[in-house]
């Protein structure tokens, strides 16, 4: 039952945090008599010794104490007499609640930083390919032309809504939780306050933020299911962009290289070079998003209050902060040495049919009703490909019995460069529109 039920083997992760919390409930007794000065005193030399002892890897874990809270407390008690008084007006369901919520605001400030270092590479990436074009994708099926620039800036935009919600989960774990003890609270005179002033658990005006409700405190685990959930969609929207690598990369396509450190060869075919570090990304999305499912299904029976259930919290939450940050790490890394081969995206993009949109535009503006010009590009399609031809090479005569406004300067519609400036709107892959783009994100990332 003892190796069953230990927790310590990975709740040692917390210690640092269980530490500094017991310093702050320490200061709190102090404060409201509880300690005095000398026990305070030595409480917390013994605390920030245990401390140093944990960052040096020095620290003995005992697994007959179950928990780090337990392993911490036994080792002050054995230095510290006085630490006997340290639980005074706590529970290890409120400590760990609050140890959880200390965890995951260093956790999203660490995976926000991660995110921002990989917007900064992808706007590298975007400026120093601004002119290269390739074709954009609808069903995997070519669609219509858009820069690198523009494409890379789509995942730009992702991993923004990604640190948002980081933001959010932070925000939504900076409520104190300590000081409800198992699920009532306590009789004695304490400062829950003043100990959530002490940890960081403030306003952004430095007004203290406590829990409002002592059972749904111990009880809830929002936060790290929240967390557990931004951590997914990044994986998502990491996979997505891993995918669209590998793509790029096959010699079907051949748009682009990325550098021989984060790809592997095979152990029998010595021509290969595999994108690995990409389709690890792929595979670890599914991860993340299975432990979501982990937390989401443990929590959805449990009645009030705490239940043993939550010791199984820990586990996904820390597996996902790994692999989402080593995901992020890993994609920075590959995309800061990915390289694009510019005659082989120019060729690729060079198919005049992928602006066959761009004629139905040509024939709205000269008062064709859309479906009608729709129609219209849609059988000069099919004459191009009955006769083998471009579609820009289909005759004036043939073009003009399908409708009367496909004559003159209707040719012009297919020079690239004209329909690219074109795309001047808000969102659209025009070059100014690109560049606009650009040096707005980097005024955002404080990347100037």
């Amino acid at each position: 039952m003892l190796a069953f039920s230990e927790s310590v083997s990975f709740d040692k992760r917390l210690a640092l945090f269980d530490i500094e919390a017991s310093l702050a409930h320490a200061a709190m007794l102090r404060k409201v008599g509880i300690l005095s000065a000398r026990e305070h005193a030595a409480i917390r030399t013994g605390l920030k010794a245990i401390a140093r002892d944990v960052s040096a890897d020095r620290f003995k874990w005992e697994t007959r104490l179950e928990d780090v809270h337990m392993n911490i407390e036994q080792a002050l008690t054995v230095k510290v007499p006085a630490a006997a008084k340290l639980h005074t007006a706590r529970s290890r369901n409120d400590q760990v609640a609050t140890d959880i919520r200390l965890f995951l605001k260093h956790a999203c400030a660490a995976v926000s930083e991660r995110l921002h270092r990989l917007q900064v590479v992808l706007l590298d990436l975007a400026e120093a390919n601004r002119k290269v074009l390739i074709p954009g994708y609808t069903h995997l099926q070519r669609a219509q032309p858009v820069s690198v620039a523009h494409h890379l800036l789509a995942y730009v935009e992702m991993l923004g809504r990604d640190n948002e919600r980081f933001e959010i989960v932070a925000d939504h774990a900076n409520w104190c939780p300590l000081g409800c003890g198992a699920l009532a609270g306590t009789t004695l005179p304490i400062d829950r306050e003043y100990t959530a002033t002490l940890l960081g658990f403030v306003d952004p005006k430095g007004k203290p933020r406590v829990t409002r409700n002592s059972m749904d405190s111990v009880a809830d685990r929002d936060s790290l299911i929240e967390f557990a959930n931004a951590c997914s969609l990044t994986g998502v929207h990491l996979s997505r962009m891993a995918e669209d690598v590998v793509l790029w990369c096959s010699r079907e396509f051949g748009f682009a290289r990325i550098s021989d450190a984060f790809a592997t060869g095979s152990s029998l075919m010595p021509q290969k070079k595999n994108p690995d570090s990409f389709e690890l990304i792929r595979g670890k999305s599914a991860r993340l998003q299975g432990n979501l499912q982990t937390l989401l299904t443990m929590v959805k029976g449990l009645p009030l209050t705490y239940n043993r259930d939550l010791q199984e919290d820990k586990i996904p939450v820390f597996d996902s902060f790994d692999q989402v940050s080593a995901c992020l790490e890993v994609a920075t890394g590959s995309l800061e040495g990915m390289s694009f081969d510019s005659e082989r995206c120019a060729a690729a993009v060079s198919d005049p049919v992928l602006l066959a949109t761009d004629l139905a535009d040509y024939l709205v503006e000269k008062g064709v009703p859309f479906r009608d010009a729709h129609h219209a590009v849609g059988a000069l399609v099919g004459v191009a490909e009955a006769e083998g031809v471009a579609l820009n090479a289909v005759s004036d005569e043939q073009a003009a019995q399908i409708n009367d406004q496909l004559k003159g300067d209707w040719r012009g519609v297919f020079d690239l460069k004209n329909a690219m400036a074109k795309r001047r709107g808000t969102g659209m892959p025009g070059p100014v529109r690109v560049v606009a783009e650009i040096k707005r994100w980097r005024r955002l990332l404080g990347d100037r």
